[in-house]
């Protein structure tokens, strides 16, 4: 799997995930209000309760977060019942009925479940084969599982703008990439890991392209990532500054910054 070796267990350490990093869903929130200025605008909830047009009982989103999925299943399918979990207690507040739990080791009865969500999480889990032994053990026989995460290539605008920011900061050409957290289970990987336990998986790609007029949203993004900043081998604020310099120089000549974006989910029974 492509994988950022010296960061990979930054990205699983339990504590940090459930503290700085998702203690609370500011974090979070930044990092998706980024998708507001994309094109196509994909309604990401929507696709998951179509998804569920068939599934009856009870669904699982494991790695909830700030409960935004939760929320729209719920509004669309009040004949479901929803069980909302996340390792971090924190972030859990306002996502009413949420429990604390880890998807290595899901507190939920075999076979009991219509459908279980694991969406934009499993690059966070140590043990990933465990996780989706996991996933195919709640569901009940028919069950499906949606599962998302990013590509490889999914925003390496950001990435380069990283590097060149922090290489500005340190004096250097190029400085060290920032923690990348979908590295560790990518679009292109993720039917490999999943494939021991679900027979059919069906991907479904989300591509898009993100123009901002403002630096602040591409900001936002990169300080959002503020619970990695002591490993990423360069000053965080200044770097974050820097990236800001450089997005507006770009929008100053060209009238925009563009990220270009790969996302995705699999459906998997």
């Amino acid at each position: 799997m492509t994988s950022q070796p010296t960061h990979e267990h930054l990205v699983t350490d339990r504590s940090l995930l459930a503290g700085k990093a998702y203690g609370t869903g500011e974090h979070l929130a930044a990092r998706q209000s980024l998708y507001q200025w994309q094109t196509p605008r994909h309604d990401l909830p929507g696709i998951v309760v179509d998804e569920l047009a068939d599934v009856r009982g009870a669904v699982a989103d494991v790695g909830c977060g700030n409960g935004k999925f939760v929320a729209r299943v719920r509004g669309d399918r009040p004949d479901l019942s929803v069980l909302p979990m996340d390792i971090s207690p924190g972030i859990l507040g306002a996502v009413p009925g949420a429990v604390v739990a880890d998807v290595q080791q899901l507190p939920v009865a075999d076979g009991s479940l219509g459908a279980v969500l694991a969406l934009h999480m499993l690059y966070h889990v140590a043990d990933q084969a465990q996780a989706v032994w996991e996933l195919g053990r709640v569901l009940a026989p028919g069950g499906v599982a949606i599962v998302s995460t990013n590509s490889r290539t999914d925003k390496r605008e950001l990435e380069q703008l990283w590097r060149q920011a922090a290489g500005d900061v340190l004096g250097v050409r190029e400085g060290p990439a920032r923690v990348q957290l979908s590295g560790r289970f990518t679009l292109e990987d993720a039917p490999t890991v999943l494939a021991p336990v679900f027979g059919e998986i069906r991907a479904i790609p989300l591509p898009g392209v993100i123009e901002v007029t403002d630096a602040a949203p591409v900001v936002a993004h990169l300080a959002s990532y503020e619970a990695w900043a002591d490993e990423m081998g360069v000053p965080f604020r200044e770097t974050i500054e820097r990236a800001r310099d450089r997005v507006s120089e770009v929008i100053r000549a060209e009238g925009v910054f563009r990220v270009t974006c790969l996302g995705g989910m699999l459906v998997c029974r």
